[in-house]
C-alpha cells in the first residue's frame, strides 16, 4: 500500500512537468487565442484584438463571409486562427463567458438543483444533464466540460468519505484506477485542444454532442433493459462473467482488493481507467465507464463499484481542474452556481433512495438519458454545417431543430424531477403508513 501511494504522489509530481513540455496543461496552441477585441474596421476588413498577457494589440483579418457584427467587442472571446489562408486570419470567434442576468442564474441555480437530484438518486454525478444544459444556454462546450468537471471533485471528496466510513470504498482500488484516469484526463484534453485548433469551438461543440449521443443512446439503452429485468424479478446480483474469467489470468502484478473482495490481474484496471479519464475530460462524465468496468470487468459489486468511483472522481477531478484552469477554460460562477445547486439536489436525491425500488431508479436514469440524448442529436446537424462537413441548413429546419434540442432538455429536467419527487413523496407516504399500522398493532397487543 505505501508503494502504491508512493506511485502516485510520484505521478502527480512528474505530470505537471511533462504537462508543460508536451502542451497538455500549458494552455491552447498559437493558433487559438484567448483575448479581447477592442475595434473593428469593416471597411479594411479588420480587428484590432489584445491577447491575454500582452501589452501590445494584434491586428488580425476577417475572413471571406465574415461581417463585422460577428465580433463581440471588449468580450473576453476565444479566436481560432486559419493558417491555412494565410497570417493572422480569422478562422472562428466564440464568447468565452456567458453575460449574467437573474434568468440565467436562476436557470443554472434550477439546472444544478436538478443534476443534484440525479446525482443523489441514481448514483451518478449528474454530468449528462449538467453539461448540455449548459451549452443549451450558450456556453462553449469546452467551457462546459472544463466548469462542469470543476464543480465535481469537491461534491466527489464530501461522498467518497461518507461511502468510506460506511465501508464501501475500496481505496486500494480507487487509487489503482485514478492512476490511468489522470493520464486518460490528460489524453482526453489533448484531444479537446487539438479540435480547438483545427475546428474552433464548432468543432468541439460537435465533438462533445456527438460522444454525447453515442454514450447515452448505449448505456441509456441497456440500463433501461436491465430495469426491465429487474421490474420483472429475472435480475440477480453476481459476479458477471467476463470479471469471473479475467480473474483468472495470472498476469503479474497482481492485485488484492479486500473492500471489492477481488484479486485480478493490474493491467485489466488500465483500459477501464484510461477510459474513464478520457470520457471525463471530454465530456465531464467519467461514471458511466467507471461504474460498469469496474461491475462487469474488474468483479467488484454495484455498491463498491459507485463507492470507489468516488475516489476516482475526487482524483482525477481535481487533476483536470488544474489542467483546464491552467488553459483558461474554467468559468467560475458556472461552477459555483451548478454546485451551489447541486449540493442541495444530492441531498434530496439520496432521501429519496430510501423509499423507491432499484429498478425505478434505473427507469429514471435510463429515460433522462435517451431524452436528453435526442436533445444533443438535434443539435448536431447545425454543428456539421458550422464546421463545413455539410450545407447550411434552411432556416425552418434550423429552427425546428433549435426547439426540439431545447424542448427536449425542458422534459428531461422536468421528468426528472417530477418523478424523483413523487416518488420520494409516495415513498414517504407509504412508510409513514405502515408505521402508522404498526404502531396500532403494538398498541392493541399491549391493551389486549
Amino acid at each position: 500500500m505505501k508503494r502504491l501511494l508512493f506511485l502516485i504522489l510520484g505521478i502527480f509530481l512528474i505530470m505537471p512537468v511533462h504537462s508543460a513540455m508536451a502542451g497538455g496543461g500549458a494552455g491552447p496552441s498559437k493558433d487559438m487565442m484567448k483575448g479581447e477585441f477592442t475595434m473593428v474596421d469593416a471597411s479594411a476588413g479588420t480587428a484590432t484584438f489584445i491577447k491575454n498577457g500582452a501589452q501590445e494589440p494584434m491586428i488580425l483579418n476577417l475572413p471571406e463571409g465574415m461581417t463585422a457584427d460577428a465580433i463581440n467587442l471588449d468580450k473576453k472571446v476565444m479566436v481560432t486562427l486559419d493558417s491555412h489562408a494565410g497570417e493572422g486570419v480569422i478562422k472562428d470567434v466564440s464568447v468565452m463567458f456567458l453575460d449574467m442576468n437573474v434568468k440565467r442564474v436562476a436557470a443554472l441555480l434550477l439546472i444544478g438543483l436538478i443534476g443534484g437530484l440525479l446525482s443523489g438518486f441514481i448514483g451518478s454525478g449528474g454530468a449528462f444533464v449538467l453539461t448540455p444544459a449548459m451549452m443549451s444556454l450558450g456556453v462553449p462546450g469546452a467551457i462546459a466540460v472544463a466548469s462542469n468537471m470543476c464543480h465535481k471533485f469537491p461534491k466527489a471528496m464530501v461522498g467518497a468519505y461518507k461511502r468510506y466510513k460506511y465501508g464501501q470504498a475500496d481505496i486500494k482500488l480507487g487509487l489503482v484506477m485514478a492512476v490511468t484516469a489522470i493520464i486518460g484526463v490528460q489524453i482526453g484534453i489533448m484531444i479537446q485542444k487539438y479540435i480547438l485548433k483545427h475546428w474552433g469551438n464548432a468543432g468541439s461543440n460537435l465533438y462533445v454532442s456527438t460522444v454525447f449521443v453515442f454514450i447515452l443512446v448505449v448505456v441509456g439503452g441497456y440500463v433501461l433493459y436491465d430495469a426491465y429485468k429487474l421490474a420483472k424479478g429475472t435480475g440477480e446480483a453476481k459476479t458477471p462473467k467476463l470479471a469471473q474469467a479475467l480473474m483468472k489470468i495470472n498476469l503479474p502484478p497482481m492485485m488484492e482488493f479486500k473492500v471489492a473482495k477481488v484479486r485480478i490481474s493490474a493491467w485489466v484496471t488500465i483500459p477501464v481507467g484510461l477510459l474513464t479519464g478520457m470520457l471525463a475530460a471530454t465530456i465531464a462524465v467519467g461514471g458511466f465507464i467507471g461504474v460498469p468496468g469496474m461491475i462487469y470487468v474488474v468483479g467488484a459489486s454495484a455498491v463498491v463499484a459507485s463507492a470507489t468511483e468516488l475516489i476516482i472522481a475526487f482524483i482525477m477531478g481535481a487533476w483536470g481542474s488544474i489542467q483546464w484552469g491552467l488553459a483558461g477554460l474554467i468559468d467560475i460562477r458556472l461552477t459555483l452556481l451548478i454546485l451551489a445547486g447541486s449540493l442541495i439536489g444530492v441531498q434530496l436525491g439520496a432521501l429519496g433512495t430510501t423509499y423507491v425500488k432499484d429498478h425505478m431508479i434505473k427507469i429514471v436514469m435510463a429515460a433522462v438519458m435517451l431524452i436528453v440524448a435526442v436533445s444533443r442529436g438535434a443539435k448536431v446537424p447545425g454543428y456539421l454545417a458550422d464546421v463545413g462537413l455539410r450545407g447550411q441548413l434552411e432556416p425552418q429546419l434550423a429552427s425546428l431543430l433549435e426547439s426540439v434540442s431545447y424542448w427536449s432538455l425542458i422534459v428531461a429536467l422536468a421528468s426528472a424531477g417530477l418523478i424523483i419527487t413523487t416518488a420520494m413523496v409516495k415513498g414517504m407516504m407509504e412508510a409513514r403508513a405502515e408505521e402508522r399500522v404498526s404502531r396500532l398493532q403494538e398498541e392493541g397487543v399491549s391493551h389486549g
